[in-house]
């Protein structure tokens, strides 16, 4: 209740702000009050209960008027499946709140990088991701699709850094705290100037992800795009 006050306080005095707000869990109890506040806006008990924490806003917030972040998706991802973040930001956050799904910038992994009419389990069999072809050369036909798609997740991943520094920065930003401490998918050790990016997780962070993406077996192997510590910090 307190941190979705401190939300609806934050977006009353910023409208037109960028936000960025956690996937999983916990997160909705946090908008639970927060959608109870926006639609019961005009009763006395959200009068009440606005007042009792200094609250008195002159008119609703404008949520229409705010640009969401989403911080984070697993890589590869269809964005139409239920454990996607995708599709939890579109039902708990765009719907729920009533934000401009044109002013969000997204990430949709469903095609991300892929030449025109491949799918994932083409460009990438049982959902590997090699990551050491950035670096070395290609063996096979395979490696080389392989080392394109990656290329090209990596220009997104610049670009959307690019686009959230060109809004200012996030202004609001929620955060859940993973099993070792980490922020959005920065797991332990890394770098405090980190950006958005494509990169893989530990074991800790691939236990937590074992349920919703149906086994260690498939979370140890399924990377991240996540925005960075200093892409949180910036503003």
């Amino acid at each position: 209740r307190l941190a979705a006050l401190r939300f609806i306080e934050w977006v009353l005095a910023n409208p037109g702000g960028v936000i960025a707000l956690p996937t999983g869990k916990t997160p909705e109890h946090f908008i639970a009050w927060v959608t109870r506040i926006l639609e019961r806006w005009d009763t006395e008990e959200i009068r009440t209960l606005l007042a009792e924490y200094g609250l008195r806003p002159a008119a609703r917030p404008a949520m229409g008027s705010l640009t969401f972040v989403q911080i984070d998706e697993f890589y590869p991802m269809d964005a139409r499946q239920h454990n996607s973040f995708h599709h939890y930001v579109s039902e708990y956050y765009i719907r729920n709140f009533g934000l401009d799904r044109a002013k969000a910038l997204l990430i949709d992994a469903t095609s991300l990088g892929l030449p025109p009419g491949m799918t994932m389990r083409e460009v990438f069999p049982d959902n590997v991701v090699d990551l050491s072809l950035r670096v070395r050369h290609t063996r096979t036909e395979a490696e080389r699709l392989q080392k394109e798609v990656i290329n090209r997740v990596d220009m997104f991943c610049t670009e959307y850094e690019t686009r959230i520094r060109s809004l200012g920065g996030i202004g609001f930003f929620l955060g859940g705290i993973g099993p070792d401490g980490h922020i959005a998918f920065n797991v332990r050790g890394s770098s405090m100037f980190s950006v958005t990016r494509l990169t893989g997780t530990n074991y800790e962070t691939q236990a937590a992800a074992a349920g919703d993406l149906g086994g260690i077996e498939i979370s140890r192997n399924r990377l991240v795009i996540t925005i960075g510590l200093a892409t949180i910090t910036v503003n």
